[in-house]
């Protein structure tokens, strides 16, 4: 498949070394930034330019993997007549495609994706298109570089997929890093609690979550939780956070 491919950030990045060791050919990368997209297309051997109006309009696919910010300004100034375009956003309808072409879509790839990323992680992609053209495209390329992990998803249940996101990745990383600055400030190693991440992590695998949890509010030790509140009570924000999700778990059970 002839892809180009707009956007030079972390999601553009993976899944255009995703697209070519799956033997897609990228035809170019579009970046306003033109370092960026040099720099991402020596990468992905094609090349580049940071301008809309140089696109190249041989291709078969054009995938926008830009911030929702940015995509006003990117489909107000591109017009792809009877090209299929789709974008990489959780949050965003495909219709805000609809002016850009006839054939429109999504690829969103529900992953954490760095532009560092030494191995290619494995990624579950979920896809949408406006008509069957849109629809069989892009199913065929989450196919090409997921396998089995792929599913059609329209514009709400993507949204409550992301929803669902934030809760899994987003919000358990903001308590390591409270955990980590209260290890900072306390002396102690927040690497000693790495085993423990892990091994929650590894449990939910297979095991419910909800019989995974363990700690003093699931099981109503109060008095423990009276001394972990008065030890916190020079960490305001985190003394608020503790007396929050202990009240939460303790009434899960």
């Amino acid at each position: 498949m002839d892809i180009v491919i707009i956007g030079t950030g972390n999601v553009a990045t993976i899944l255009g070394k995703k697209f070519r060791l799956a033997g897609h050919t990228i035809l170019q990368v579009a970046g306003r930034n033109s370092a960026a997209a040099s720099k991402l297309a020596y990468e992905l051997n094609t090349v580049s330019t940071n301008y809309l109006s140089s696109i190249d309009r041989n291709g078969q696919l054009y995938i926008i993997s830009v911030s929702d910010n940015a995509m006003p300004e990117i489909v107000g100034n591109l017009k792809l007549p009877g090209k299929v375009v789709a974008h990489t956003a959780a949050a965003l309808s495909q219709e805000v495609l609809k002016d850009v072409s006839e054939h429109y879509g999504v690829f969103y790839p529900l992953q954490t994706l760095r532009k560092e990323m030494a191995e290619l992680p494995e990624t579950p992609l979920f896809f949408d298109g406006n008509d069957d053209i849109s629809k069989n495209m892009l199913e065929k390329l989450a196919h090409s570089i997921a396998g089995e992990k792929v599913m059609q998803a329209g514009n709400d249940e993507r949204l409550r997929l992301h929803i669902a996101a934030v809760f899994a990745s987003n919000f358990p990383n903001y308590m390591y890093t409270l955990a980590d600055q209260y290890c900072r400030m306390e002396g102690i190693d927040f690497r000693l609690l790495i085993p423990l991440i892990e091994e929650t992590a590894t449990r939910v695998k297979t095991v419910s979550p909800a019989a995974v949890q363990t700690g003093p509010a699931i099981r109503h030790d109060t008095e423990t939780i009276r001394k972990h509140l008065e030890l916190l009570t020079t960490h305001p924000i985190l003394h608020k956070v503790y007396a929050f999700l202990s009240e939460q778990v303790s009434e899960s059970k």
